[in-house]
């Protein structure tokens, strides 16, 4: 069984990528997907989503890990293929940081362009 919070493993191309989900209830309820590269750990891109109208995040009736709204698709964080997806986009929209500290942005632009892609 899979422990929360223990960093995974993404290769690409040449780079290492560690990636986290995770959840909080307080004072928002959201999913956050953190990634960064392995040599670099006090670099993060945290991509938030957060709870809102017309968009959900982990929970009933949802697993731990998904996202959705409600004219598009789920895409469950917790598969390294869409978090691949995600990494990309990130990096062609200039999000990753090169700074040390933890980035947050918001993740939600980005689902809007892989669930169109994935309708």
């Amino acid at each position: 069984m899979r422990r929360d919070r223990v960093p995974r493993r993404l290769t690409v191309d040449d780079t290492v990528w560690l990636w986290t989900v995770g959840h909080h209830h307080t004072p928002d309820c959201l999913t956050f997907l953190t990634l960064r590269r392995a040599e670099n750990r006090h670099t993060q891109l945290r991509l938030v989503f957060r709870k809102g109208p017309g968009r959900i995040v982990s929970g009933y009736p949802f697993g731990a890990g998904d996202i959705a709204s409600t004219a598009g698709a789920i895409l469950n964080l917790n598969e390294p293929g869409v978090v691949r997806r995600f990494l990309d986009e990130a990096e062609a929209r200039g999000l990753l940081p090169a700074a040390h500290g933890i980035h947050d942005e918001d993740g939600w632009p980005l689902y809007d362009t892989l669930a169109s892609t994935t309708n």
